[in-house]
């Protein structure tokens, strides 16, 4: 059996470190900017959806809002219905950066995809979309407690 997590692996450490040498200029530190973009598309979200939503846990999930918000990126607004709950929004300084990660994101896109076709392009995602789908129901299963069958 091919082990294709390997290759994934190596694709995310590769693009994590372009974006933390390209988002430095815009004091955007290791992985902080898929936050931003996540809040940013879903004004309000409750932090503990947002971590599931990245397959975080909540203390790595929180640590990296608590930054966040200390660069006035974004803001924490109590929830209507828990005071628990915080509701996350971008300021006007996280909505500024929103358009210039969105650019490197389509760029990295455009690198990974140069040379293949629309078909192939097509078949990649409908198998990252499953291969990603197999690992979320692992992840949730794991995070309920249960052990994994090896």
């Amino acid at each position: 059996m091919k082990d294709i997590l390997r290759d994934i692996g190596i694709i995310s450490r590769s693009l994590d470190s372009i974006s933390n040498i390209e988002f430095k200029e815009i004091s955007l530190t290791k992985g902080q900017f898929v936050y931003l973009v996540r809040i940013c598309e879903n004004p309000g979200i409750i932090q503990e959806k947002l971590a599931e939503m990245l397959r975080i846990d909540r203390t790595t999930a929180s640590r990296a809002i608590n930054k966040l918000e200390k660069n006035e990126l974004i803001f924490k607004k109590n929830h209507h219905q828990s005071k628990k709950s915080k509701m996350l929004f971008p300021t006007k300084k996280g909505e500024e950066l929103y358009p210039f990660i969105i650019r490197e994101n389509n760029h990295s896109n455009s690198v990974a995809l140069k040379g293949f076709t629309e078909e192939e392009i097509n078949d990649l995602t409908r198998a990252l979309d499953r291969v990603k789908n197999n690992i979320s129901e692992d992840w949730l299963s794991v995070k309920k407690g249960n052990k994994r069958q090896y």
